[in-house]
């Protein structure tokens, strides 16, 4: 299987943004993938990295970048860097600098190795604790939680942006709902846009 094979299996499960697929071609997943698995990197399947953490199967990614509407100039927080392939992916599409901040040190060191390798520069892997976001560089237009959540993490909601859009994954430890909050104002706009497994998040919103 090869990139034009992902890219029409998710168009038939109805992935239709085009700067997503674009990305999604443009971005391959073998540079995040381990040696071992080199072989499924375009399988739609979440596969093992380090520190018994995953890269997320390839419809889950595109899935969360179509419903986070991002556009270019965007500042975008993520919160998990995982293997470093999803910040590359929104990195493409936005044209502007990514931060993401990750709680393991090795799982970092694993992330900035593979942009590093993809020749993505627009990507700062911050090592932190993404249950308090990051203060630095808000407010954000977008922000992405790529691990699950027990709860709405509030923190990370009060440095969006008005108008601005989060996707967290919040439920237990052994399934999520994929909730997509929108803030207009004061008012905070919850949407349940289905049922995913994602690695528990440490700390104070996580496990």
């Amino acid at each position: 299987m090869n990139a034009d094979y992902m890219i029409e299996d998710l168009k038939n499960k109805g992935i239709k943004d085009k700067k997503v697929l674009e990305a999604l071609k443009r971005v391959p997943r073998e540079n995040f993938v381990q040696k071992e698995f080199r072989h499924m990197a375009y399988d739609d399947k979440a596969l093992p990295i380090v520190s018994s953490q995953t890269i997320s199967q390839p419809y889950t990614v595109a899935f969360m970048l179509e419903n986070l509407e991002l556009k270019e100039k965007e500042n975008v927080l993520e919160i998990g860097s995982g293997s470093g392939w999803n910040s590359a992916l929104i990195a493409f599409i936005t044209k502007a600098e990514v931060f993401s901040v990750e709680f393991d040190e090795k799982v970092a060191e694993f992330a900035r190795k593979n942009l590093e390798k993809a020749k993505v520069e627009n990507v700062r892997i911050i090592v932190g604790d993404g249950n308090k976001g990051y203060e630095k560089e808000k407010p954000y237009d977008k922000i992405i939680v790529t691990a699950a959540c027990s709860k709405l993490p509030s923190d990370l909601i009060s440095q969006l942006k008005n108008k601005g859009i989060m996707l967290v994954p919040v439920g237990t430890l052994f399934e999520q709902n994929l909730i997509k909050i929108t803030k207009k104002g004061k008012e905070i706009i919850k949407e349940n846009l289905g049922k995913f497994v994602f690695v528990p998040l440490k700390g104070k919103y996580g496990f």
